[in-house]
C-alpha cells in the first residue's frame, strides 16, 4: 500500500511540473547558442558580476522566516487604488511616444499607429496558480487581456511569472505580431502556442529592427531567470528602444551594479528610463534595486525623465505597498532629477505630459 502511494505522488508531482504554465526549458538549436554564450559557465548562464541570491550569511531558510513570520505593516492598499480607463487600441494623441502603465512592471507603449505591450500580466496573482501567491491589489484590475488589439511587439524582458504570466500570453496571442525577448524565452512561448517566425529572441548587445522604424537593443541587467527548479537557463534583460527622434530604456528587473554607467555610455542619453523601484530588500539586495540605487541607475544613464514601475499592483516584498515610490521620489527631488508618477491607467506623452501628483495618497 505504501508504494502505491509513493508511486502516485511521484506521478501526480511529474504531472503537475510538466504543466504548460511552466513553459519548456531550452533545448536543440535554442539551447546550443545559450551554451556557446560567453556569459555561460557552469551549467547556468551568469551574470557581469558576482550575484549570490542572499548576501553572505543569509540563507534561504532565513528568507522563508522572514516571510512567514515577520512583520510587514501595510503591504496592502487599504483602500481601491484609483485609475484611469485607458485608451488601448487608439492611436496617440501627440505626434510623440506616449506610455500606459497597468501597475507592476506592464505597460504600453504607443508610438504613431504602433503599439508595444511590455511585461504584460492581467492575471490576480504573479504565480502559477490563482491561489498561490500575492494577489493584485484593489482597483488595479481595470484592464483585461482581451481587450488589446494589434500588438505589434510584444515585449518580455525575462521569463519570471510576474513579467511572463501564461494566462495573458494565451490571451493576447492572437493579437501579437512580433515578440521581442532574451534567449531562451521562445522555447515557453512556442509551447504556448506562439509561431517560432514571430519571435526574436536576442543576447545582451544583440539588436533587431521591425516594423520600419522600431529599433530594439538587448542590453545587460543584474538579475536570474526560472520557473521551475533549475535557475538561469534563459537569459534576462533590459532593452533600448529607438524610434525616430526618442531613445527609451526599457528595464525589466535588475539589481544595481556599473552596467547601467556602460549603457548609459554606449546607448545614452535616453529621453526616458523604465525602472524598477520595489520588491526589494536587504535580504535579497544584488537582484533587485532599493530606491535611493534606482535614482542613480538613471542618473547613470542618462535619463532626462525616470518613470518608476515594479510596483502598485502586488505585494512580493516585505516593504509597505507605497513605500517605493514615497523613497523614490524623495531621493530624486534631493538629486534633482526628473521623474513622472502617472496614476494607473494614466498616459505618459514624451513631448508634453509628465503626471507628478502623488495619488498613491488620495
Amino acid at each position: 500500500m505504501t508504494l502505491y502511494i509513493i508511486i502516485l505522488l511521484v506521478l501526480f508531482v511529474v504531472v503537475v511540473i510538466n504543466l504548460p504554465v511552466f513553459g519548456r526549458l531550452p533545448k536543440g538549436e535554442r539551447q546550443t547558442k545559450i551554451r556557446e554564450l560567453p556569459i555561460y559557465r557552469n551549467g547556468a548562464l551568469q551574470n557581469n558580476s558576482l550575484t549570490p541570491m542572499q548576501p553572505e550569511g543569509v540563507s534561504f531558510l532565513t528568507v522563508l522566516n522572514k516571510f512567514l513570520f515577520g512583520k510587514h505593516p501595510q503591504k496592502i492598499p487599504s483602500k481601491a487604488l484609483s485609475f484611469i480607463k485607458p485608451d488601448l487600441n487608439t492611436e496617440p494623441k501627440s505626434s510623440s511616444p506616449e506610455i500606459i502603465w497597468f501597475g507592476h512592471s506592464s505597460y504600453l507603449i504607443k508610438i504613431n499607429d504602433k503599439r508595444i505591450l511590455v511585461d504584460p500580466i492581467f492575471s490576480i496573482t504573479p504565480s502559477p496558480f490563482s491561489f498561490i501567491g500575492s494577489k493584485a491589489f484593489p482597483g488595479t484590475n481595470f484592464v483585461k487581456a482581451e481587450e488589446f488589439l494589434n500588438i505589434d511587439v510584444l515585449v518580455i524582458t525575462h521569463d519570471h511569472y510576474d513579467h511572463l504570466d501564461y494566462q495573458t500570453i494565451l490571451k493576447i496571442a492572437p493579437q501579437i505580431k512580433s515578440v521581442v525577448t532574451s534567449i531562451g524565452v521562445g522555447a515557453h512561448l512556442e509551447r504556448w502556442g506562439i509561431e517560432a517566425n514571430k519571435i526574436y529572441e536576442l543576447c545582451w548587445e544583440q539588436s533587431i529592427s521591425l516594423h520600419n522604424d522600431l529599433k530594439f537593443t538587448a542590453v545587460s541587467a543584474r538579475h536570474f531567470t526560472g520557473r521551475k527548479f533549475k535557475r538561469n537557463q534563459t537569459l534576462w534583460s533590459a532593452f533600448v528602444l529607438e524610434v525616430p527622434n526618442y531613445r527609451m530604456f526599457l528595464g525589466g528587473d535588475s539589481g544595481y551594479d556599473t552596467h547601467f554607467k556602460q549603457i548609459g555610455d554606449t546607448y545614452g542619453p535616453f529621453d526616458i528610463a523604465l525602472l524598477e523601484c520595489g520588491q526589494y530588500n536587504e535580504l535579497w539586495p544584488y537582484i533587485h534595486m532599493f530606491p535611493e540605487q534606482t535614482i542613480q541607475a538613471a542618473i547613470d544613464l542618462n535619463a532626462k525623465i525616470l518613470m518608476p514601475v515594479h510596483w502598485g499592483k502586488f505585494t512580493l516584498a516585505m516593504h509597505p505597498w507605497n513605500e517605493p515610490i514615497e523613497r523614490v521620489k524623495t531621493e530624486a527631488e534631493k538629486r534633482n532629477l526628473q521623474i513622472t508618477t502617472p496614476k494607473l491607467g494614466e498616459t505618459v506623452s514624451l513631448s508634453e505630459n509628465f503626471p507628478v501628483q502623488k495619488w498613491w495618497l488620495d
